[in-house]
């Protein structure tokens, strides 16, 4: 084949149209990689003490460019893509390689590399094909182009099926590749890390209440995408109230999962001190502001209470909790929704919805609805379609949710979901699960009408004597001091649960009650003292409408609190 006739296209250059540049060469250059002083014609019209003038390089035969330069390049032709031609590149990358047999038993290396389809196609399109950081089996890597050319003569031009050619050109990139290897390998272990610090700052075991089943799902970002802050908790509140938090901090990286463990640590100290919702959220942000003045974070916060068959809750700036009913209807907690937290200046509040037997309620962070090209309402709207026709078990709805939406293990978001459903509990099972309440009206007598009330409810229950007596002592301590330091409207309310009795007195008196030391002349002081002695766990509440609230609770044999 000759050469001197053949034009290669190499990637990244340009043929020139234009007049051609002469290039110099000195006596001390050469050997540097410029074409040798002894391949340049002298011009008989050149002065004698000037330099021999070089040839441009498109006087010079292309293999002798091809022969010289770094990079591995090979020319097939014909339909069975005939070897033409390989540069001393390609031979101390390869060995030596036969001319004129077909390239997949002259050039294994190319079949190994899959190249071979590509060159089928370059042929067919006669279009050039470019394939990036290819590994071979020697452990380099290349990035090759294969370029079609014309290859007007040669021996085996018409045994081949035609003159159409492919030029394969193959740049060394394997530093290139090492070095982005490692960083992919570096920005793999820093998300590992944020991964893990955010899995081990969420709940490693969630709270079951007595009357709830909840299960929570936390999927991290797709693997080019840094841990986000999303958090969710389950804290019981005593007395059979539970609270259910879900947040989202703005933001990504171990910076976000630390902020994120900041405000889940401080909710649940906020939590033990059993306020309204709306309480809870402007401690929280006025904590968020003190953490980080530039970072902000949604969160909704929410207390259940089986008392009462609602969830009372607020938002700072989160997406609205879905509540399916028995009949399968999805209601959303729409309003009312503060700004996010750390932003400041802003008071916020709570709102309720009803969550009886049989309900299911979703809390979820943005990652499971929010698409780029959807509009949010629209991605709730869907949500709320999969959770009327998810049944099951709250981790059944869960994973039953997250596919409805399409997370996969590469979506491009963190995304979060807590789900509670409040079980309808028939036959057996509604006996374990049992209240009573009465109304305290009067005076000093209404103290021995609730000892007998509650001694008549225990009994019912078939209680032990030992917890009989213990649930009457605690009604009736309660009781007397509602009598003695609350005002009316004054109830008594029993509840059992499958793990637990509970006794709790509520009046209209804002102050809460405080174990204290009595000294041994007092007549009073006492009784909040043995309840504290007796009972498994105590507690006291302001509610909502004004009063208080005081409680406590004994674990039934065999059971934990």
């Amino acid at each position: 084949m000759n050469f001197t006739r053949w034009s290669a296209r190499l990637p990244g250059t340009q043929r020139r149209a234009a007049a051609r540049t002469e290039h110099t060469v000195t006596q001390d250059r050469r050997g540097d990689g410029s074409v040798p002083a002894a391949r340049a014609e002298r011009q008989t019209d050149d002065p004698p003490d000037e330099p021999p003038t070089v040839p441009a390089v498109d006087d010079l035969p292309t293999r002798e460019i091809l022969d010289r330069i770094p990079a591995l390049v090979a020319l097939v032709h014909g339909s069975d893509h005939r070897t033409a031609y390989v540069n001393d590149a390609y031979v101390a990358a390869f060995g030596v390689r036969p001319l004129g047999e077909p390239a997949r038993e002259a050039l294994p290396e190319l079949d190994d590399l899959g190249l071979l389809p590509l060159l089928d196609q370059v042929l067919r399109s006669s279009r050039p094909r470019t394939v990036k950081s290819r590994k071979a089996a020697g452990g380099r890597s290349y990035t090759i182009t294969c370029t079609p050319v014309d290859v007007p003569d040669g021996p085996d031009a018409e045994q081949s099926g035609g003159s159409g050619g492919v030029l394969i050109f193959a740049a060394d990139v394997t530093d290139h590749a090492e070095a982005a290897e490692r960083l992919r390998a570096s920005e793999r272990r820093q998300r590992e890390t944020a991964v893990t610090l955010q899995r081990s700052l969420l709940p490693q075991e969630l709270e079951q209440p007595d009357d709830l089943r909840i299960a929570a799902v936390y999927h991290p970002g797709g693997t080019e995408t840094a841990v986000g802050g999303d958090w969710y908790d389950v804290i019981t509140l005593g007395g059979g109230r539970t609270a259910l938090v879900i947040g989202d901090v703005m933001g990504r990286g171990v910076r976000a999962a630390a902020v994120m463990g900041q405000l889940r640590t401080a909710v649940r100290a906020y939590a033990r001190l059993d306020l309204p919702p709306h309480e809870v959220l402007q401690l929280l942000d006025g904590l968020a502001t003190e953490i980080d003045p530039n970072q902000i974070a949604t969160c909704a916060y929410a207390v259940h209470d089986p008392n009462e068959g609602r969830l009372v809750y607020a938002s700072a700036g989160h997406l609205p909790i879905l509540v399916r009913d028995e009949s399968g209807t999805v209601l959303r907690a729409d309003e009312p929704t503060g700004p996010p937290l750390g932003t400041g200046g802003w008071t916020h509040a709570s709102g309720s919805i009803a969550l009886g037997p049989g309900s299911t309620a979703v809390f979820y962070t943005d990652g499971l609805v929010e698409r780029r090209n959807e509009d949010l309402d629209e991605g709730i709207a869907a949500l709320e379609r999969a959770l009327s026709g998810a049944t099951g078990t709250p981790q059944v709805v869960c994973d039953r949710l997250v596919r409805s939406t399409g997370v996969t293990a590469d979506h491009d978001d963190d995304v979060a979901v807590l789900v509670l459903q409040h079980p309808a509990r028939v036959g057996p099972d509604s006996e374990l699960f049992r209240n009573a309440a009465l109304e305290l009206l009067g005076g000093v007598e209404a103290a021995p009408r609730a000892r007998a009330f509650a001694s008549g409810v225990l009994s019912s229950w078939r209680f032990s004597p030992e917890l009989h007596d213990l649930g009457v002592l605690a009604a009736s301590e309660l009781v007397a001091n509602s009598l003695q330091h609350g005002t009316p409207p004054m109830r008594l309310r029993l509840r059992r649960t499958d793990r637990r009795l509970i006794v709790e007195v509520t009046d209209g008196n804002d102050h809460l009650p405080r174990r204290r030391r009595a000294d041994p002349a007092d007549e009073s002081g006492r009784g909040i003292a043995i309840i504290a002695t007796i009972a498994s766990n105590w507690g006291s509440r302001r509610a909502p409408g004004g009063g208080k609230a005081v409680w406590c609770e004994f674990a039934l044999p065999g059971r934990t609190t």
